[in-house]
Formats: C-alpha cells, sequence, structure tokens
C-alpha cells in the first residue's frame, strides 16, 4: 500500500504570539518530515471566506513546499475551477509542475460550500457548466501545439497560446473526487484518477471500487490501484481516553465543515451531508486507534481494493511518526507481513 497527506492548512497558529503565516510554515515542515518518512504525497484544500484563515492560493503554497521537497507528489483536492480563469490556473499549474520536474497532481471539482458560491456571487445552477467549460480549456491549454481561440458562455480568448506547457506529458494527471455511481462512471469516462471521501464505511468504498474498475475495463483502460485515492482521518493512539480525544477534535473539526456546506432554504447540497456522521460510524470508518486497530482497519480497507490511502493528521508530527514507523512498515511488502505483526 501506498500512503499520502490529505487536508487544509491555516495561515495561524495555536503556539502563544505565533505570527501569521506561522500556520502555513508548519505545514510545509510537517509535509517535508513526512517525505523523509516514506510518505508519497500531500493533496491540498482550497477554500475561501471561511474566517479561519484556511488556505486560499493552494498552488502558491505547494509552490514553495516543491522548494523544499525532492520526491513528494504534490496534489490539489481540489482546484475549484468555477472560482478561476481557466487560462491562468493553466500557466499556474503548470509552472508549478516544471519547478517540481513533474510532481503535480491536478485535483479539480465545481464547489460546494454555500460561502463560496455566494461569495463569489456565481450561482450553483451554472456550476457544473463552469466546470465543464473550464476544464477542457485547461486541457486544450495544455496540450494544443499552436495557438488557439475560445469563445464560449463564461470565457473568451482570441488567438492565445498559453504557457509555459507543463513538465508531464500529456498533461498533470487529473484527479476528480466522486461517490455516486454517475459521477464514478463519467471519472472513468474522462479517463481521470478517483479521489474517494473519508466518510463512506468501508464496504461501500468497496463497491465504488468494483465499479470504477468496470468503467475503466469496459473502456479498454488498464487501471493502476495506485490511480484511486482514498481519504481519511489517522491519529494513532496509545490510550482509550487519547483516541475518545482524537474523535472529539475530528468531530468538531467535521461539524465546522458541514457548517459552511449547508444551504439555507436549499435541500441537497455536499455528497458530506448525506452521512450520517454519528459517533459510532466516525470512529469506524476513520483511522483513528491503536496501531493495531488501524493495522485491522487497513487490512479490511485493502481487502476492499483500496491501495493508496492519503490521511489527515490534524497537524499531529507525533501520529505522522508513529503511522510511519510503527504502520507503515507492515503495509510496505506483502501482506504475510500484516499477518505476522498481529499474530
Amino acid at each position: 500500500m501506498r500512503f499520502g497527506i490529505f487536508g487544509a492548512a491555516q495561515a495561524g497558529s495555536s503556539l502563544p504570539g505565533a505570527p501569521m503565516g506561522q500556520g502555513f510554515h508548519d505545514f510545509i515542515d510537517f509535509n517535508v518530515e513526512a517525505e523523509a518518512l516514506g510518505y508519497h504525497g500531500t493533496f491540498l484544500v482550497e477554500h475561501h471566506f471561511t474566517g479561519w484563515n484556511q488556505v486560499s492560493a493552494t498552488l502558491t503554497l505547494l509552490t514553495w513546499l516543491a522548494a523544499r521537497t525532492t520526491t513528494l507528489r504534490l496534489g490539489t483536492a481540489v482546484m475549484v475551477l468555477p472560482w478561476h480563469n481557466p487560462v491562468i490556473l493553466a500557466e499556474q499549474a503548470a509552472t508549478l509542475d516544471l519547478l517540481s520536474e513533474g510532481r503535480l497532481d491536478f485535483g479539480v471539482g465545481k464547489g460546494y460550500r454555500y460561502n463560496e458560491f455566494t461569495g463569489f456571487a456565481i450561482p450553483l445552477e451554472e456550476a457544473d457548466a463552469r466546470f465543464e467549460e473550464a476544464l477542457a480549456i485547461i486541457t486544450k491549454a495544455w496540450t494544443s501545439e499552436q495557438r488557439f481561440s475560445h469563445h464560449g458562455r463564461f470565457w473568451t480568448f482570441n488567438d492565445i497560446v498559453v504557457e509555459p506547457p507543463p513538465s508531464q506529458k500529456p498533461h498533470p494527471p487529473f484527479w476528480m473526487a466522486a461517490g455516486s455511481p454517475s459521477s464514478i462512471r463519467r471519472v472513468a469516462e474522462r479517463g481521470y484518477n478517483l479521489l474517494l471521501d473519508q466518510f463512506a464505511a468501508f464496504d461501500v468504498i468497496g463497491e465504488r471500487i468494483a465499479l470504477f474498475k468496470a468503467e475503466c475495463a469496459a473502456r479498454g483502460r488498464a487501471l493502476n490501484p495506485m490511480h484511486i485515492a482514498l481519504a481519511r482521518d489517522m491519529y494513532v493512539a496509545d490510550s482509550e481516553a487519547a483516541k475518545d480525544a482524537a474523535l472529539e477534535r475530528s468531530r468538531q473539526f467535521h461539524e465546522r465543515i458541514l457548517s459552511v456546506a449547508r444551504w439555507p432554504h436549499r435541500a441537497g447540497g455536499s455528497h458530506i451531508l448525506a452521512y450520517g456522521h454519528a459517533p459510532e460510524e466516525a470512529e469506524a470508518n476513520s483511522l483513528i486507534g491503536t496501531p493495531d486497530e488501524i493495522m485491522r482497519k487497513l487490512e479490511a480497507l485493502r481487502r476492499n481494493g483500496v491501495e493508496y490511502v492519503i490521511m489527515s493528521c490534524g497537524g499531529s508530527r507525533e501520529s505522522l511518526r508513529r503511522f510511519a514507523h510503527e504502520i507503515m512498515p507492515a503495509f510496505s511488502d506483502e501482506p504475510a507481513k500484516f499477518r505476522t505483526v498481529l499474530a
């Protein structure tokens, strides 16, 4: 199995007297250590207007991280295409890909938070169309060998050449989050990599992976299991009290996310609102627990087809290290190694 980092960064810090921006430096140092410990990549979110100083300039922060690392994959989970001029975004992402020598994993999405659609004054009804048009422009920008023009519903560009080109050919891999059968089929149709959320039960994850593999096979695509990444909360605890405290921190963080995801006077919304978020579900579906408990959960995930897990560690360097030293080796080679550990 392969392991990486997933989550947010905040400019502020919990340390008394720390200047604004210290949180971003902490995020960089955290990921530099993750690379040294053998983690494969990091996926960073993009958000706006929270009041939490949450990362908004995702590619800028990842570019700083690129300068401090050499092997860590640099992922976006996700760049919200309706918020961006697609040509400028293609240029910025390609620059990061060049500076990192081809380490960009370009995750994209259409957005879901009420405060962001409201803040940018973009109707939710336009999200799909804006996403599709921007995605088409970015793809053309990275693959066109000559100047082109675009006259669409939201964007017009005349006789442009988008520079610089990305390092990876034909372009950095696209990643898309999906959960419903229809959305999973769309990811397979596009030939993109799949991001799976941090809330669904393990058996549901297995069903989604099986569907994605079948849809890829039907299109003649030989699927690399590392092209599916599953997000999970992770904390390595050494006692029930420590585990309970970590679960409570996770619950509070998720509730804060849910509070900005809900749309007043509108049914539906983000897929994360569909989950129960009951305490027993949160514990069962997370990677929060003792090393033995986490290893059993990872083995269950592997039986359901998961090979790449990206983890939100809550900024805990201790958990990052303990997972690398006490858990990761059991999954780096063959399954028999895991059985030996639990014997």
